[in-house]
């Protein structure tokens, strides 16, 4: 991760920042709400404590969520806010509401509103901060100062160790070194410094994995997590069995609002390249009119390839596209296995075999279930193209390094705040 390790003054500023989070909550989601109306019921009074129990204890719950996913690569402060504390709160008063407590739905949402408010004041105070100062060693680490704009980069001429306070040292591992910039490189690492490999780094910033050969994980295997696989499986499960029956009426008028717009079947099934290289079909709610594409291998092709503003796209899949409700039929691929709720977007079988014949290590993304949403879909949206593709392979083989739970919860609240805003549809 990227800022795991740092200088102590470093730690020493961010477990101040959390310290000034976690009071100022205690008094924003306790007290605040308890003043808009927990005065007027009383302080002995069973709604106005249990409200301000439960404001209290999602804004905690919250923020911590929130500090450990702020750690984690390639995630940014703004786009999980809203998703994290929208499920805090929501889990809250939904155990209140199961539980029979009683409590006050006006101080529920005082203190919903005054966190959200001030999660995002200190979120953009942090971040017109800066993200700190990396010195680069010279060989090999010239390009990352294209990378990001949010750091300062300084190139160090001669091997000393700097004395920056906030300072980390980026230097290319595989590069050799002459005998001095290793004897500086190693002197700080001794003295405490963070010494970042620039292929980590660069991972780090872009939330992309770019491969010249295959190799080892963190787990030193191909293979990614397979204690996580397990538990991911039975999660998706779980999850499936208590959403089929929530989704089941609304897939009926989905279903019957898409035969009205157009003629043909309400669900499209299309073959997909899935889980270690086996095709299965893939359900959904068409979205397209009807069409005959015939059976050369270019046209099929080119008809599995959704463009911008394609006109093939009807007037109800429009809005089924834009809130992601077409997908809502692959809740049953992930019951049968052939999918999870969050991996690599399964593609098209000729658009599958395209892209193995053109882009190396292709295959490679088939590892690991393909999924409804998934990290190359929150950084970059659907694409087609040769070139976004090769790019969207780096996305892929990043979730696959760092294949965890973490991630995926990461990937799970962006989406929905993907989907509140309707971003990257086609």
């Amino acid at each position: 991760m990227l800022m795991a390790r740092n200088q102590p003054n470093e730690r020493m500023r961010t477990a101040q920042t959390f310290r000034f989070q976690f009071m100022s909550l205690l008094l924003l989601a306790g007290a605040l709400p308890f003043a808009t109306n927990g005065f007027s019921l009383g302080l002995n009074d069973e709604i106005a404590r249990n409200s301000t129990i439960a404001s209290l204890s999602a804004a905690i719950v919250g923020l911590l969520i929130q500090r450990r996913m702020s750690a984690y690569p390639g995630t940014g402060a703004f786009a999980y806010i809203l998703p994290v504390y929208s499920i805090t709160y929501g889990l809250v008063a939904t155990a209140l509401l199961l539980g029979r407590f009683s409590y006050s739905n006006s101080m529920l949402l005082v203190g919903f509103a005054a966190t959200l408010l001030f999660t995002f004041v200190v979120a953009l105070v942090i971040n017109r901060r800066g993200g700190g100062r990396f010195y680069l060693v010279p060989g090999g680490t010239a390009d990352l100062k294209h990378v990001s704009r949010r750091y300062e980069w300084i190139d160090l001429q001669e091997p000393v160790v700097p004395t920056g306070t906030h300072s980390v040292i980026v230097a290319d591992l595989d590069w050799d070194h002459e005998p001095a910039w290793e004897r500086m490189l190693a002197e700080a690492a001794i003295g405490g410094h963070t010494v970042y490999h620039v292929k980590q780094l660069r991972e780090s910033l872009t939330g992309r994995l770019q491969i010249q050969h295959l190799s080892e994980n963190s787990f030193g295997s191909l293979l990614p997590n397979h204690t996580y696989r397990g538990v991911k499986r039975v999660a998706d499960i779980l999850i499936a069995l208590a959403t089929i029956p929530i989704v089941v009426l609304v897939m009926l008028v989905v279903s019957v609002i898409i035969r009205m717009d157009s003629p043909g079947p309400a669900i499209f099934r299309q073959a997909r390249m899935g889980y270690r290289g086996r095709p299965f079909i893939m359900y959904k709610f068409r979205t397209m009119v009807e069409r005959n594409v015939g059976e050369q291998e270019d046209a099929q092709r080119r008809d599995a390839m959704t463009q911008a503003d394609d006109n093939r796209i009807t007037r109800v899949g429009k809005f089924l596209r834009r809130t992601r409700l077409d997908e809502i039929p692959q809740v049953f691929n992930v019951l049968k296995g052939e999918m999870s709720f969050i991996g690599p977007r399964p593609e098209a079988i000729q658009l599958s075999q395209w892209y193995e014949t053109e882009l190396p290590f292709y295959t490679y993304r088939h590892i690991v279930r393909p999924g409804l949403t998934g990290w190359a879909q929150i950084n970059q949206g659907h694409v087609a193209e040769l070139e976004d593709v090769h790019r969207k392979l780096h996305y892929d083989f990043y979730y696959i390094k760092n294949f965890s739970a973490w991630l995926d919860i990461v990937i799970a609240l962006r989406t929905v705040g993907i989907v509140l805003l309707g971003h990257g549809w086609r």
